[in-house]
């Protein structure tokens, strides 16, 4: 199996050159280096865009190469591997057109798209000192003026404010505020008059320490009318469809972090000698190791799925990116802090083992959760739709085609269409609706295939427990006010659903296309399916169970990737660079 996203970050890769090479103009050294000083990345970043990259931030109807967000996805992830200050600082351009692909004119598309393809930083502007994530209390307002709007306050705490030179803008234009009283203007900083704006200082951070995070106040800056973008009065519904896609992306870096992590952690127990035996020899380290695989291959079938779903199942993008932004920001957390007991020191000294990087990626990974919206916001967002996915799976009407089609990698993608974005997924979740048909479809096969019997075990567990977090959901449908903890929770467990629902529909959609590959032993008799629903089915307080045979053969199976030169994933992906020393035989590493 060959999927064009993997031919395209592969590309992307054997460009970017082997990370560990110290010489390398994106090595991991030199990014180290660049953040002990602080230093925005700027020669990379230009590199990157000799590449082509801005281009996959356009939709191609724009004039870019965005014609899928699977490909967008794995590309990002391949830069995020290198190091997330490059990628939170490249692909927040992304993140500052995105309001204009969703509600923009073509014309205002075309101009946008044209600037970010000739390398042009765009930035998106929504939070405030005062307010933060509350964007109904924003104050930058747009005053009417003959030609437009005289633009006053500031904008704080924003990616790229001070290098961007276009920013899209959610400005209060009605002085009254609310739901329509806010809206989006793409400002140009290179058509303002310079007295009318001014930078304010970066921000030091604790991780992405080089990033451009700064903000930007105005005073009475004027914006020409043709800077709005969609409706007066719909920004605030503009940046949360937006938002939808941005937050689906953001798994691109969890996944990065978690490879690079990942990769550090077993070279480390690949090397290390303890008591007269090699760290990877070590019960203790081999289940942290493995279950720390089983997670990242979890993640990546959701945000694989997420990134198909927007393309096949738009209208129920609301409930599938607040999952995916939950659940992978929340996991790659705790998978690197679970590594850390690997490394041990050497997760928190700089250049003493591999450059020193898993103590920056671990760094810098913790912005991520708080991204397009944090934990609570995703969470919260999940709480609204109860009453909606409640309904829509008693009556069955969730698009439950869409989610097929989505998990079949061979099936082409239809062209993304942002007006069927919606705030709510009024019809359910199709995702849910065909897990009850997924887990008797695994059952099945089961049948056919003693092998499977396990994994179809685990299935019928995770819908057992699907079925009582709905019934859960009804008491908390239609909350007023103050959300309790108790609603929060239910939530929690109902994105664990959704994630067990992904993953069973896509190994057994797609599981025959790898046959041949690289990857077949991990989709061979649903092992990385196995995995994935022992590690759901024990975040959801059910107890997983599955055998250390289960994890034992993941991990052989990480070794051998590793050793071959390949990524860890479900996906063949070839890495740049010297492959590691070959393990004889993976298995002796646990003899």
């Amino acid at each position: 199996m060959a999927e064009p996203r993997q031919t395209v970050a592969e590309e992307l890769d054997a460009f970017l050159g082997d990370p560990d090479d110290p010489g390398g103009w994106f090595s991991y050294k030199r990014c180290v280096e660049l953040d002990d000083r602080e230093a925005f990345p700027a020669d990379i970043c230009r590199r990157l865009d000799d590449w082509g990259l801005p281009g996959h931030y356009v939709p191609a109807e724009h004039g870019g190469r965005l014609t899928d967000y699977a490909t967008l996805l794995q590309v990002m992830r391949a830069v995020a591997r290198r190091d997330l200050t490059v990628a939170i600082g490249h692909g927040k351009t992304y993140l500052g057109g995105i309001c204009v692909w969703v509600a923009g004119t073509r014309e205002q598309a075309a101009a946008l798209g044209a600037d970010i393809r000739a390398g042009v930083p765009v930035s998106l502007g929504l939070t405030e000192r005062a307010h933060g994530s509350d964007l109904l209390a924003g104050e930058v307002r747009g005053t009417p003026s003959a030609t437009g709007w005289l633009v006053d306050g500031e904008k704080w705490l924003i990616n790229n404010a001070t290098r961007g030179s276009l920013l899209s803008l959610l400005t209060r234009t009605d002085p009254a505020g609310g739901p329509r009283g806010f809206s989006v203007l793409l400002v140009d900083k290179r058509e303002l008059d310079p007295a009318m704006y001014r930078h304010l200082p970066k921000v030091r951070t604790h991780g992405i320490r080089g990033a451009d995070i700064s903000g930007v106040a105005f005073e009475g800056a004027a914006v020409d009318r043709s800077a709005l973008v969609g409706a007066q009065g719909a920004g605030l519904e503009i940046v949360l469809k937006a938002l939808q896609l941005t937050r689906t992306m953001c798994a691109a870096l969890s996944l990065g972090a978690a490879d690079h992590a990942l990769r550090i952690a077993l070279g480390f127990a690949l090397d290390r000698e303890l008591y007269g035996r090699r760290l990877v020899e070590l019960p203790q380290a081999r289940r942290v190791l493995a279950t720390a695989g089983a997670d990242v291959l979890l993640h990546e079938a959701l945000g694989t799925a997420a990134s198909r779903l927007a393309h096949t199942q738009t209208d129920e993008m609301s409930v599938t990116a607040a999952v995916t932004k939950y659940l992978l920001p929340s996991g790659t957390e705790d998978v690197l802090s679970r590594l850390t007991r690997v490394l041990g020191a050497r997760a928190f000294l700089k250049g003493v083992h591999a450059h020193g990087t898993f103590q920056k990626v671990e760094r810098d990974h913790r912005i991520v959760g708080m991204f397009d919206g944090n934990t609570l916001v995703n969470l919260n967002s999940l709480i609204n739709q109860f009453r909606s996915l409640v309904r829509g799976r008693r009556r069955g009407t969730g698009d439950a085609a869409g989610a097929a089609a989505a998990y079949d990698l061979s099936t082409p993608l239809p062209p993304l269409d942002p007006g069927r974005l919606s705030l709510v997924a009024r019809r359910g979740s199709g995702v849910l609706a065909g897990l009850e048909p997924g887990v008797a479809r695994l059952e099945e096969l089961a049948g056919e295939r003693p092998a499977l019997a396990p994994a179809a075990a685990a299935a019928r567990r995770v819908a057992d427990a699907a079925d009582r977090v709905h019934q859960e959901m009804e008491q908390w449908q239609g909350l007023v006010g103050d959300v309790p903890p108790a609603a929060f929770e239910v939530a929690r467990r109902y994105a664990l659903c959704h994630a067990a629902a992904v993953c069973l529909g896509l190994w057994t959609h797609s599981q025959a296309q790898f046959a041949g590959t690289t990857t077949e032993p991990l989709w061979r008799d649903g092992l990385w399916l196995r995995a994935a629903l022992d590690r759901i089915l024990d975040r959801l307080g059910e107890g997983g169970g599955a055998p250390d045979e289960v994890y034992d053969a993941l991990l052989d199976h990480m070794i051998t990737a590793r050793s071959a030169g390949e990524l860890f994933s479900l996906y063949p992906h070839r890495l740049p660079g010297t492959p590691a020393e070959p393990v004889a035989d993976a298995t002796t590493a646990r003899n």
